[in-house]
């Protein structure tokens, strides 16, 4: 952190980065043709794509973890339908074989001199930058968090450390107020906080606690989904479940120990209502990644500041930008990650040709809302919010093939044709499925 202070101190007096900790740089700079920052689903998906592209010897990847996380399946380990061993496997495992694996945090980067450096003080340098970083857990902005996940009945399916606490709390329900919440803050995977209360109303049933349960989503925002088509399904299903939903209902405060949640109403700021639990589901704020926040890369909001279309940043046309840590105005999702991926290959094509890009990345996303342990509401939209189905069905309604899709399909397709840079979303499959029609 406190290197992050410097580096903001230093961006307001208007020195050049390229000054800061010169004296714990290596003595030899590593040089690559593409510097990938991130090993989560955006960085290894790309590095495999820039390998075939460019030869493994041009290629590195900065990224610290030891373990590789397929996220989206923590939604069912939550709920018990999955393991967490099944989520994981070891970043040695998925490096494309050949390219360069920097095990380092990435602690600045300097789009100036085309330099990044490491927490290992080495400096590295690069004629493209893509830029992978995911976005930040802020579990700490909650009071009372995150030591309150030592506490029983309360989990949080958006971190390998408290996914399992979920399923132990749902598990050890007897009686009483069921309370997941949505945070004041974008979010990767919007639907994923209302899909683990889905799966909870179905557990509870399936075990006979239902009807000593009262089940509760309180979200900040002012809508249950933001896609009407998609929304509408979902209140007919709170309804029909007896489910209550609170809306621009925000989380400030977890109180473990009386087991009492603390929200604010975001209509009347200042006004709190105490929530009594006996189980607990925390969806944390999240924000953009430190150390894009702190560099010359990053928007107002400290997201990295590209271009909607192409991924190409606005101001450094040879930096680029893949996933959660952009300013792309679409929901933060794996599907979306592999859509932009194939655009991202087609505009750093062009590019290495000093052509202009020719390709332009719609927004397309997807949220397979789980609404129970067989079922899903496949939504699939674009920046306009807008659907965009790639299957010639209404995909509105919950259906089972959904789920097997989401619990089988996807986890094979996401290991071993996104990350090998073989899938780039379902774009050319809507549009042979949807031949003939309007």
């Amino acid at each position: 952190m406190a290197a992050l202070h410097r580096l903001k101190r230093c961006h307001c007096s208007g020195m050049a980065l390229s000054h800061l900790h010169t004296s714990s740089r290596a003595a030899a700079k590593e040089h690559y043709k593409v510097l990938v920052l991130g090993g989560g689903t955006g960085g290894i998906t790309m590095s495999a794509r820039m390998k075939r592209k460019l030869g493994a010897e041009h290629v590195a990847v900065v990224e610290p973890s030891e373990m590789h996380y397929y996220q989206p399946i923590w939604t069912l380990v939550g709920a018990g339908a999955k393991s967490v061993a099944s989520s994981g496997r070891t970043t040695a495992s998925v490096m494309p074989s050949g390219v360069k694996w920097v095990k380092s945090k990435v602690q600045e980067i300097n789009p100036e001199t085309n330099t990044v450096r490491t927490d290992s003080g080495s400096e590295i340098s690069y004629e493209y930058l893509i830029v992978a970083l995911g976005l930040q857990l802020h579990y700490e902005k909650i009071k009372g968090l995150p030591e309150g996940f030592g506490h029983p009945k309360i989990g949080s399916n958006y971190s390998v450390q408290t996914v399992e606490k979920t399923w132990t709390a749902l598990q050890s329900f007897k009686e009483g107020n069921a309370v997941f919440s949505f945070p004041n803050t974008p979010v990767k995977c919007a639907g994923a906080p209302q899909k683990i209360m889905y799966l909870s109303d179905a557990f509870l049933r399936k075990t006979g606690k239902r009807s000593k349960a009262n089940v509760i989503y309180n979200t900040s925002l002012p809508v249950i989904f933001g896609v009407k088509k998609y929304a509408e399904s979902l209140w007919d299903i709170v309804k029909r479940r007896d489910i209550t939903v609170n809306l621009r209902h925000n989380l400030t405060e977890v109180r473990a120990d009386k087991q009492e949640a603390v929200f604010e109403n975001l209509d009347k700021p200042g006004e709190t209502k105490v929530f009594q639990y006996e189980m607990l589901h925390v969806t944390p704020p999240m924000g953009p990644s430190l150390v894009v926040k702190s560099s010359l890369l990053a928007d107002d909001a400290g997201w990295l500041d590209v271009d909607k279309d192409t991924l190409q940043h606005k101001r450094y046309p040879n930096v680029f930008g893949i996933g959660d840590c952009t300013n792309l105005p679409t929901s933060k999702t794996g599907a979306a990650v592999a859509a932009q991926s194939s655009i991202l290959d087609r505009t750093i094509t062009k590019v290495l040709k000093k052509e202009k890009p020719d390709k332009k990345y719609d927004g397309y996303t997807s949220c397979p809302l789980v609404t129970s342990y067989n079922t899903v509401i496949l939504a699939e939209f674009d920046y306009n919010g807008e659907p965009l189905e790639t299957f010639p069905i209404d995909q509105s309604k919950e259906r089972r093939l959904m789920y097997y899709m989401k619990a089988d399909v996807m986890p094979h397709l996401y290991w071993h044709g996104l990350l090998k840079g073989l899938w780039g979303g379902p774009g050319p499959y809507r549009k042979l499925l949807h031949l003939g029609m309007k």
